[in-house]
């Protein structure tokens, strides 16, 4: 939260540092990171239904930005005040290497293998690109490889196109990384410098407003992590503290009032600044929206604190990673049926004004069960890659991490 944050420069002691307390977890925030990963999912795949036709579906790209909002509070939290010397950077690098980089690597050989299938097989070249042509091309694969695919160093989204943000934020999380081992209890002036920059930046030179990835991809990304590296920085505490005093139950009423009317915002927010330049303060929204429910003091957030939301918010980064493959595969077979029986299940279509090939010309019911379709077969997907993949993943990288 951009003015959260300005307000307290003048007041917050110099020295303020963050640092997660052992076991101390932020669950309603998991719990919103997977389904923001739901929503640029739906984003992602077309159908003639009013969902995916919505004004506010839409505009759920934006979401990407809460993620980058609150890898910035998370990653600041946690390691704020542990970074010290050039072996915690070290650390620091490989632990967030083996977050990301496993599944990455193991999309990237699935949406491979497919392109060296539909080589082999011509009944799946469909009537789009060559085989390893336009986004799935082999200098794309060096890029994706090297985690430079959202940089700047390519002119079009490649491969498993939503992994520009992944590439964004490893190296914002270097860069975090390098200036607090630098700057040490000034690191907030830089954090302050990306949040007031960045979006400067892209007003300036981005034609699609706040829809920006494999060219500013980086400063987008950096631009919302500072502010939510920034929050944690200078709010962590009183937060902390807020959620022992609301342990009790006290005040429940006003903060279940205030979530609710955050969700309204946020719904707004998306539903019309999807479009236009306005989407630019989507990172401030979302640091707003961060602050409210990292107190976890209304029901909603209770609700959030359920089993099955908490799982969701595990498997977001799974959803994530996964649903552009499972959507692409689902629109092959729905197109391989279509050709046979020609019942109007995968067609041409328009999707919020832009040409796609996507599901229920034939009628809208059939574009609202390809949607739960979608949503069941990419949360089940998730929960097998997040199972086998990353969890089993991360924890070799931390055990080799010690080691340093």
């Amino acid at each position: 939260m951009a003015e959260t944050a300005l307000l307290n420069l003048a007041s917050a002691p110099a020295a303020t540092r963050v640092g997660t307390t052992a076991g101390e977890r932020f669950l309603v925030l998991d719990s919103w990171r997977g389904i923001c990963a739901l929503l640029v999912a739906l984003f992602h795949f077309p159908t003639s239904s009013i969902v995916s036709q919505s004004a506010f579906v839409g505009g759920s790209y934006l979401f990407v930005d809460f993620f980058f909002v609150l890898s910035g509070f998370v990653i600041a939290s946690a390691y704020g005040g542990r970074l010290a010397g050039q072996d915690d950077l070290a650390r620091f690098a490989l632990v967030r290497f083996g977050r990301i980089y496993p599944l990455h690597l193991l999309m990237l050989a699935a949406f491979a293998g497919f392109e060296a299938l539909r080589l082999v097989l011509p009944a799946l070249h469909g009537t789009g690109p060559a085989p390893f042509t336009a986004g799935f091309d082999l200098k794309s694969l060096v890029a994706n490889l090297f985690l430079l695919q959202g940089m700047g160093v390519e002119d079009h989204l490649s491969w498993n196109a939503p992994s520009w943000s992944i590439s964004a934020e490893f190296f914002t999380y270097l860069l975090f990384a390098a200036v607090v081992l630098t700057a040490g209890q000034r690191a907030w002036i830089w954090l302050v410098a990306a949040a007031v920059t960045a979006p400067l930046f892209l007003l300036a030179v981005s034609t699609r407003h706040m829809d920006v990835s494999f060219d500013f991809g980086f400063i987008r990304c950096l631009y919302g992590f500072s502010l939510g590296a920034l929050l944690a920085w200078f709010q962590h505490d009183s937060i902390a503290e807020a959620r022992q005093a609301l342990s009790g139950g006290a005040g429940r009423l006003a903060w279940t009032l205030a979530e609710l009317a955050m969700i309204v915002v946020i719904a707004l927010f998306v539903s019309v600044a999807g479009t236009n330049d306005a989407g630019i303060a989507a990172p401030v929204v979302f640091a707003l929206a961060l602050y409210l429910f990292a107190h976890e003091g209304g029901w909603v957030s209770l609700a959030l604190r359920s089993r099955p939301m908490l799982l969701l918010g595990s498997l977001s980064y799974s959803i994530y990673m996964v649903h552009i493959f499972v959507q692409a595969r689902m629109i092959n077979v729905g197109g391989l049926i279509e050709r046979k029986l020609g019942l109007g299940i995968v067609c041409d279509l328009m999707l919020r004004g832009d040409h796609a090939t996507g599901f229920g010309t034939g009628s809208p019911w059939i574009g609202f069960a390809a949607l739960a379709a979608m949503l069941i077969a990419v949360i089940a997907a998730s929960w097998f890659t997040w199972r086998f993949v990353e969890m089993p993943a991360l924890a070799w990288f931390r055990r080799l991490s010690k080691r340093i």
